[in-house]
């Protein structure tokens, strides 16, 4: 009767241990990126900045900042050189395989052209009005400046340093991205679109609506995918099909956002928000995406350039002093930043 007993149990535990093997078990989404900030580079000097932006294989990093360009040895913090007489610089373009960087001077309406070994300028070409984006298309050899002011694009010939072309837009651009395959597409902040220019006729050929992101800033891409990022101000990511403008999907960032970044290495795009976090997003699929961790930043850092070699991503900041009082004239007045605070946050898994 004992051995009865016993083997009648033996067999209930073997049923449960079936049972549970060939059970589908749902596991929760993966939540958490891994990123956390590594160190901080204390860069130093007065001013505001605006874009920054990677050499992977330089090991430099390019930091728009007032009226010169810092450039960083991102090995150790170090700043190795300046680009001067950049007035109001807002971004960096690199051609490395010319041996020449673009910046995009907001102040003085011009694209200095430098050495990329030596940070000499060699050419200062004149712009629209109000130059903000600036990227070079490899396709076509162009660097496509993006003109707030005067609502248009200006093309320089990376090489030869003459224009090729002005574009004239239908509002306001903000950031631009390159698919490398013949096509440049970019933000237009004031109309809540996203635009496309075909770099061999130098012709905007389509303008998308965002549905619900609106005041667009960050744009980035995932060229295999052909997926577009876009970060907007009303603390929405819209991810965009690049080929026909249709929205996938609009998921929450945080706000103040002005950069967005997309990895191919790992399948993660970013948001840098002013209001001290970034916001992590997975593809986990073309046409599925989830947001999977805010990481603590700092206030003000809503700029940011990635490594896509090592993954890191680096975003410029700077201390604050407390905000004056609101007044009828400034209902919301900016905080001076502190004398000699400005810096680089560095994030990695």
């Amino acid at each position: 009767m004992r051995n009865h007993v016993a083997r009648i149990a033996s067999e209930k535990v073997l049923l449960l241990l079936i049972a549970l093997l060939f059970t589908p078990i749902w596991l929760p989404a993966q939540s958490g990126s891994g990123y956390r900030r590594v160190t901080a580079f204390t860069i130093g000097g007065d001013g505001g900045w605006d874009y920054a932006t990677v050499d992977p294989v330089a090991k430099r990093l390019y930091l728009s900042h007032s009226d010169h360009v810092e450039v960083v040895n991102i090995g150790d913090g170090s700043v190795v050189g300046t680009v001067p007489n950049t007035a109001g610089v807002h971004g960096v373009a690199l051609a490395p395989a010319l041996g020449r960087g673009f910046t995009s001077n907001g102040r003085s309406n011009s694209c200095s052209i430098f050495d990329l070994k030596t940070l000499k300028v060699l050419k200062e070409v004149k712009t629209g009005g109000k130059p903000d984006a600036i990227l070079y298309d490899a396709t076509s050899g162009g660097v496509f400046v993006f003109n707030g002011k005067s609502t248009d694009v200006t093309v320089i010939n990376a090489a030869t340093g003459d224009v090729m072309g002005t574009i004239p837009l239908e509002g306001g651009p903000e950031f631009a991205v390159s698919d490398g395959a013949g096509h440049v597409f970019f933000n237009v902040e004031d109309k809540s679109d996203v635009g496309e220019i075909d770099v061999r006729t130098l012709k905007v050929i389509h303008y998308w609506k965002l549905g619900k992101g609106e005041e667009p800033t960050g744009l980035a891409i995932d060229a295999a995918h052909r997926r577009l990022f876009v970060g907007c101000h009303n603390n929405l990511m819209a991810v965009m099909n690049a080929d026909n403008g249709n929205i996938l999907a609009t998921l929450p960032i945080g706000s103040g956002v002005d950069a967005t970044a997309f990895d191919p290495g790992t399948g993660l795009a970013f948001a840098s928000n002013g209001d001290g976090t970034l916001t992590v997003i997975h593809e986990d699929s073309a046409d599925r995406f989830t947001v999977i961790d805010n990481v603590a930043t700092e206030r003000g850092a809503r700029t940011m350039a990635l490594d896509p070699i090592t993954h890191n991503l680096f975003l410029p900041t700077a201390r604050f002093e407390p905000a004056p009082a609101a007044t009828a004239a400034e209902p919301h007045p900016r905080p001076k930043i502190v004398s000699g605070s400005f810096m680089v946050l560095e994030y990695a898994r």
